[in-house]
């Protein structure tokens, strides 16, 4: 996935804003929170993917050293956004899709 985004910095958000999709605010947020929660592990994974390559058979205290390339993707991964910042945006720019199950149920009654 392509987390490099225009997301940068923390931005102030209209509150009102928030509730205009779900009628919610509190809804609104859980949604950002689940996304943030799914970009972050998904992130995870890649750095965990990443960093496994450098593991070593043999993890003695005299054989640990610093491998450039592994304080790399480190520091790469450093740098990216939060994830909250981007599941904020994502949400902001109509880019997740998100249901509920329960207000579909009333609904159909």
């Amino acid at each position: 996935m392509n987390y490099k985004s225009d997301v940068n910095t923390t931005v102030t958000r209209n509150v009102p804003d928030f509730d205009k999709k779900t009628g919610n605010v509190y809804e609104s947020i859980v949604i950002i929170s689940k996304r943030a929660n799914q970009i972050s592990s998904e992130m995870k994974d890649e750095l965990n993917a990443k960093l496994s390559e450098f593991n070593s058979s043999t993890d003695n205290l005299e054989e640990v050293f610093e491998n450039r390339e592994q304080i790399e993707i480190s520091k790469y991964y450093e740098r990216l956004p939060k994830p909250t910042l981007i599941a904020v945006q994502e949400y902001t720019e109509d880019k997740i899709y998100f249901r509920n199950p329960n207000k579909e149920k009333q609904d159909n009654f």
